[in-house]
């Protein structure tokens, strides 16, 4: 059951960098290594904007106060 799912991921996606350098006319190694650079500035972003917001949240947590009831106004 696993061979013909992996034979089909073999087939079909391992050769996408090929597969693009040569519709672009770029050696296979180029985009390899764009694919690597871009995974890892999406990861970096990723990660600067959850820390972004967990900062915004911590200080709005700071800064509102929680009402406990109507006659606290």
């Amino acid at each position: 059951m696993v061979s013909p799912i992996r034979y089909y991921f073999e087939r079909n996606g391992f050769y996408v960098s090929s597969r693009f350098a040569d519709r672009l006319g770029m050696k296979v190694k180029s985009v390899r290594l764009f694919f690597i650079y871009l995974s890892f500035a999406t990861l970096g972003i990723g990660f600067a904007v959850y820390l972004t917001l967990a900062f915004w949240l911590k200080l709005k947590d700071l800064v509102y106060t929680k009402r406990t009831s109507v006659f606290d106004l």
